[in-house]
């Protein structure tokens, strides 16, 4: 019998989240993360980028002027926003800084370069922009101390150079 597994071009839809205030979620997915508003339905809300239907749902359902979730407890990590450039990610978040949000944390994973925020909710957010598989294909099976060996910091000042570079 074949083994079922997912297809290697499957990739994740959108991601939806409670938020404890639509309108300061809002402020901060459209003004300070660049999406476009696709609909407020006044308890739920859907933004995204470059036409599609929705990237990213937001509501209040069960969460309307609610706290973050304590630490400690199980929920979401983060999800990840990947750009398709390094150039993207440099303006995404020059993006940030100019909005005055700073981020939680960076990393260059070797595969990818990864900038950790979080919401006004306290949902962690991962902007990430992925290295050519050629580059880092060869480090499947290594060890969690092999990965960890990989990891650097990012050089912010060479990032930001990014802008100034033709696209």
């Amino acid at each position: 019998m074949a083994e079922l597994s997912i297809p290697p071009n499957m990739y994740l839809g959108h991601v939806h989240l409670k938020v404890a205030n639509l309108e300061r979620a809002l402020e901060f997915y459209l003004e300070v993360m660049g999406f476009e508003l696709v609909c407020n339905l006044g308890t739920m809300a859907f933004v995204s980028a470059g036409g599609y239907h929705h990237r990213i749902g937001l509501n209040t359902w069960e969460s309307k002027d609610g706290s973050p979730p304590a630490p400690g407890t199980t929920g979401l990590y983060h999800f990840a926003i990947n750009y398709p450039t390094r150039r993207d990610l440099a303006v995404a978040y020059k993006r940030i800084l100019d909005h005055g949000w700073f981020i939680d944390g960076s990393n260059d994973h070797t595969s990818h370069q990864a900038l950790y925020l979080h919401d006004p909710d306290f949902n962690g957010i991962e902007l990430a922009w992925d290295r050519d598989p050629s580059y880092w294909k060869s480090w499947y099976g290594i060890t969690a101390a092999d990965v960890s060996k990989l990891n650097s910091l990012i050089d912010f000042d060479d990032l930001l150079a990014e802008i100034g570079k033709p696209s």
